[in-house]
């Protein structure tokens, strides 16, 4: 009698399968493997590098990067010129945050707490939409609304408000010839561009909030005030510190809003460009570019501790 038939091997990726099923561990880092890899080696590598290059120094004479360690570069952001570009970038950046914070709230509560089918989705749509455009577009759009022949001076001289115009715009450090070459017009377009990422967190908090928590408060004879501050504010306030998380550290690198709308003083972007540019001093650039990133990584330590990253 002929022995009986030998059963067939199993497809390789049959077995491979079995493997994986058997160990989910290597599967979770064949998966990992690429995007690790990645961010290791393009992102982190990056930082690295240019952590290095801020320990370096110019060599005045010859314009040649010394590859010799000092802290003479980072010495150099204390003076009174770069300090200043620091400064301004940081209160810029915060401002821009509160005044967002301030303006995404009532349209987040009432998507959140009022809007329903299609008003949910125009809602949405409405937030999304200024992201869907070029953010060149949106800058320079702003640029001609600002400029002295714009239409918001054409409503403020409308309106008999010139004056009013004027009056801010003579401030020393906020105003300047028309709304479009002064910090004041740096400020509003901030605001604008970065606008949608703080509404999204903070509806998204709001939505999370329990109604019958706000009902109990009504019942208790609590106060629209006192049930804002006690019990919707505490509740939507790590979506708020999530969204300023987006303006704070996008305000604090951008360098093209500065360059198109705004004064000839300098931010932290600005710096970088130039430093790297046209000056071609590199390790200065560098140094530039780690005070954002030592800023965010105090900021992100603060906002995890809020309970930010528990709201996105």
């Amino acid at each position: 009698m002929s022995a009986s038939a030998e059963p067939a091997a199993a497809p390789a990726g049959s077995r491979l399968g079995d493997v994986f099923w058997r160990r989910p561990g290597l599967l979770v880092l064949v998966m990992l493997t690429p995007p690790l890899l990645w961010l290791g080696i393009v992102y982190v590598g990056s930082l690295l590098t240019l952590l290095l290059q801020s320990f370096y120094s110019l060599d005045d004479f010859s314009g040649l990067v010394v590859p010799e360690f000092t802290l003479s570069t980072y010495a150099q952001l204390l003076t009174p010129a770069n300090f200043d570009i620091i400064r301004r970038t940081v209160v810029m950046a915060a401002l821009v945050t509160v005044a967002d914070a301030i303006i995404a709230f009532p349209i987040a509560y009432m998507a959140a707490r009022y809007a329903r089918g299609h008003w949910k989705a125009l809602f949405y749509l409405a937030v999304m939409l200024p992201l869907w455009s070029s953010y060149l577009v949106k800058v320079y759009a702003w640029k001609l609304i600002l400029a002295k022949e714009g239409i918001l001076n054409w409503l403020f001289e409308t309106l008999h408000l010139t004056p009013l115009l004027d009056f801010v715009l003579a401030f020393p450090g906020i105003g300047g010839n028309s709304l479009s070459v002064s910090s004041l017009g740096t400020f509003l377009v901030f605001v604008y561009v970065w606008l949608p990422y703080m509404i999204l967190p903070t509806q998204a908090a709001l939505e999370r909030v329990p109604a019958n928590l706000v009902d109990a408060s009504s019942d208790l004879g609590g106060r629209p005030s006192a049930t804002f501050r006690h019990v919707i504010l505490p509740l939507a306030f790590p979506g708020i510190v999530a969204g300023s998380i987006f303006t704070f550290s996008l305000t604090l690198g951008d360098y093209i809003i500065p360059q198109i709308v705004g004064t000839s003083r300098l931010f932290i972007g600005q710096a970088v460009y130039a430093q790297q540019g046209t000056a071609g001093n590199i390790p200065l650039a560098a140094a530039f570019t780690v005070v954002p990133v030592v800023i965010m990584g105090i900021y992100l330590t603060i906002a995890k501790r809020l309970g930010a990253f528990d709201a996105l």
